[in-house]
């Protein structure tokens, strides 16, 4: 089991930025796939970036690319999403994710274990 805890949202004007971060408890973090997906009212809960077990890899969204950045530090047993230049369209319960195996980083079967999620509201 891992339990994982989101923690960094909130309110910002569009063009600013949030730090959001997800902590993880329970087995041995550096063993697993870590990816961050957002649910916005009334849409399907997407992809936004994911960064395998080494660091070695990541994947990004279109919509993201060039502007948030994944990062892990399995030291720590923590993931951060770095969100600059958001968007009002970025609004949007982000859910932070861990899974092991070898699935593409943008499917939502490549994880087993979710957080609650947190809510970042960019304004206009």
């Amino acid at each position: 089991q891992v339990q994982l805890v989101e923690s960094g949202g909130g309110l910002v004007q569009a063009g600013g930025s949030l730090r959001l971060s997800c902590a993880a408890s329970g087995r041995t973090f550096a063993v697993y796939n870590m990816g961050w997906f957002r649910q916005a009212p009334g849409k399907e809960r997407e992809f936004v970036a994911g960064i395998r077990w080494s660091g070695g890899s990541t994947a990004y969204a279109d919509s993201v690319k060039g502007r948030f950045t994944i990062s892990r530090d399995n030291a720590k047993n923590t993931m951060s999403l770095q969100m600059n230049s958001l968007k009002p369209e970025d609004t949007a319960v982000y859910y932070c994710a861990a899974g092991s195996g070898l699935f593409p980083l943008e499917l939502k079967i490549a994880y087993n274990y979710w957080g609650q999620g947190t809510q970042v509201t960019v304004s206009s």
